[in-house]
């Protein structure tokens, strides 16, 4: 195999595993810094080692031995640490093939991702802890998602490591009984994960379907752990606003609003699994803010059109989902359903009403929404400016591309 094409394999084993590399690493070495410094180290080693060697039949069980015995050849360098030496080494893990099977990887990322959303740790550095170490984003890419300088997300992770560290928070998946108090973070993180995904807060895609596919993967191993109402609400919620990924975009990469879009494109695979796991959480009767936002993407998901869609059921459901969660997106996203169902006047009112109390100053969804209903109105001018304060507060690439065209044609 030529070298471009081992340095090809090594991105693409980077991109597709080193997540999970990382999480059994954190298993093995008891520590995240030690682990991220392993990874690296054998990604490095790899790049030397399979032009000469070949790549090996299970470049993840050869990642994950190469980091571990990197780690160790490290503190035996540069420390003294003869009980932390021998800890290591006597850890399981030799046999790689077995620290790396499926069951053991899934294992690894449940326990990273209960580890990085542990109560001890302040909300913001759970999820930016999960951002950074579960899902691989960058300092500046989760920055980008705060809307803060990557110098305070890098100093909320290192607080959390260190937390972890001195607190001696265990890497391990909660006992079952003490699971549903631990829930909440958990389905929470997962969740901003996906939406990162299906709607970066940066850059210029419509949605990262790594991220999106990765907040998937994860529910489905908690959904396998803990069958809970709100698990299978998110997953069903997720699929369903997934299903519509390859209609959301043009070829140019130019954002398609949901009552533009090609519905012959949504994933029914997906629709059919989403819609299923919502009828059955709602049957449990237990469910949660998840499940109805999810029984909101089912309606969706059900109609021929956007305007045969059942307008009268998406606001009720969202008059629920209020009285469960009083957000003001939520109160937005019902303002949408309402100019839908009773005009543009109806919406305007609702969404004046939100801005007035400065609840949304800085979304610049809110100022869109307002803009459109302006539009439809005949209100020019006060479309152009509401069009113009939302360009002003968003950084997205096809955002700002689709404003930019609402823009020009008023």
């Amino acid at each position: 195999m030529r070298e471009t094409d081992i340095q090809e394999t090594v991105t693409a084993v980077y991109r597709s595993e080193s997540r999970r590399i990382l999480a059994t690493l954190i298993r093995l070495l008891g520590d995240f810094d030690r682990a991220e410094e392993a990874m690296q180290d054998a990604f490095a080693a790899a790049v030397t080692q399979w032009p000469r060697e070949g790549v090996p039949a299970n470049p993840r069980a050869w990642l994950v031995s190469a980091g571990r015995f990197k780690a160790i050849d490290r503190l035996r360098r540069h420390t003294r640490q003869e009980a932390l030496l021998k800890e290591l080494a006597e850890r399981p893990g030799g046999e790689e093939e077995d620290a790396v099977a499926s069951e053991a990887v899934e294992d690894d990322q449940l326990r990273l991702i209960f580890t990085c959303c542990h109560p001890a740790l302040a909300a913001d550095a759970r999820i930016a802890l999960t951002l950074r170490e579960v899902c691989g984003l960058t300092t500046e890419e989760v920055a980008r998602a705060f809307i803060v300088k990557p110098t305070t997300i890098a100093q909320r992770i290192v607080r959390a490591k260190r937390k972890i560290r001195d607190a001696r928070i265990p890497y391990e998946v909660p006992e079952r009984t003490d699971l549903p108090g631990r829930l909440d973070a958990v389905l929470r993180v997962i969740y901003l994960v996906f939406n990162e995904g299906y709607s970066p807060s940066s850059g210029d895609t419509v949605t990262r379907s790594d991220l999106s596919g990765e907040a998937i993967r994860l529910c489905r191993l908690l959904h396998a752990l803990l069958p809970d109402p709100e698990v299978l609400g998110l997953l069903a919620l997720m699929l369903l606003q997934e299903s519509r990924r390859a209609a959301r975009a043009t070829a140019e990469g130019d954002l398609i609003r949901l009552e533009e879009q090609d519905r012959s494109l949504w994933n029914r695979e997906q629709i059919e699994e989403g819609s299923a796991l919502v009828l059955q959480a709602l049957r449990s009767r237990r469910f949660g803010p998840y499940c109805i936002q999810a029984a909101i993407a089912a309606v969706h998901a059900g109609a021929p059109t956007a305007k045969a869609t059942d307008w009268d059921e998406i606001v009720g459901l969202y008059d629920v989902l209020l009285r469960m969660e009083a957000s003001p997106v939520v109160a937005l996203n019902r303002a949408v359903a309402v100019a839908m169902r009773d005009g543009p006047a109806a919406g305007l009112t609702e969404v004046d009403t939100l801005l007035n109390r400065g609840d949304l100053k800085h979304y610049y969804l809110a100022y869109a929404a307002r803009a459109d209903f302006c539009a439809r109105l005949g209100q020019r001018e006060e479309a152009r400016a509401g069009f113009r304060k939302a360009l002003a507060l968003t950084e997205q690439g096809p955002e700002r591309r689709y404003l930019e065209r609402r823009l020009a044609e008023l």
